[in-house]
């Protein structure tokens, strides 16, 4: 999926996903994703590990940057955001997630993001849907 364009808009409407260091990349899939983001300050808890919420962060905003891609000049919100977190992501790590169309319709997409370590630990698990407007 070219993301390119999407890229350019969500650096300049910095939010959350810049705050995090969030790097969304572009696929040869049609309905593929990917985003790569640091365990560190801005993400870790203080245990050291990638924080939940900024799974989740990370996860919708992925999901959100897919149907805005598939959707050009319309807006797309999450509706919900459900995810599982089965492995630690360590402070100084890079985690990449990965979103993939479940399901695509005018009005509601649900994607699938997986979260992995650099040793391809499934680190959460995340479903998102997403409503279009």
């Amino acid at each position: 999926m070219d993301i390119s364009s999407i890229i350019t808009f969500m650096h300049e409407n910095a939010g959350i996903t810049e705050l995090m260091g969030v790097e969304f990349l572009s696929t040869p899939e049609p309905d593929t994703c990917m985003a790569r983001m640091k365990v560190d300050e801005r993400t870790r808890q203080p245990f050291g590990i990638l924080n939940g919420g900024a799974s989740l962060v990370l996860a919708e905003s992925l999901a959100g940057v897919g149907s805005l891609a598939l959707c050009p000049g319309r807006k797309c919100v999450g509706l919900q955001v459900n995810g599982n977190h089965l492995h630690p992501a360590f402070y100084g790590d890079t985690v990449t997630a990965t979103a993939k169309l479940l399901q695509g319709g005018n009005r509601i997409h649900v994607w699938r993001v997986n979260i992995c370590d650099s040793k391809d630990h499934i680190v959460s698990s995340v479903t998102v849907t997403n409503y279009i407007k």
